[in-house]
């Protein structure tokens, strides 16, 4: 896994956590239909690029949009990529 990669996973997983707020890990998995350890490891960054259907399931049990979401992690790789060239 690429330096790029981790950060970016970790990014996404940072803005799962703040969309999930004072719900439970194991309420929103339960509602996205994936289990607590797979949300556990996208939210810690572990699991850096996870499926697209676990995404997409994620994003609407959290109520999310999915061009938010992807614009918001694009947001930050094009900052990454900004900051790694100056």
């Amino acid at each position: 896994m690429t330096p790029e990669e981790r950060q970016r996973g970790e990014h996404f997983g940072a803005l799962l956590r703040q969309a999930r707020g004072e719900r439970s890990m194991v309420e929103v998995a339960a509602a996205a239909g994936v289990s607590a350890e797979t949300l556990r490891k996208i939210e810690t960054g572990r699991a850096p690029t996870p499926a697209f259907f676990t995404v997409a399931a994620l994003a609407w049990a959290l109520g999310l949009s999915l061009d938010d979401l992807a614009a918001a992690c694009a947001e930050d790789t094009d900052s990454a990529g900004q900051a790694m060239s100056a």
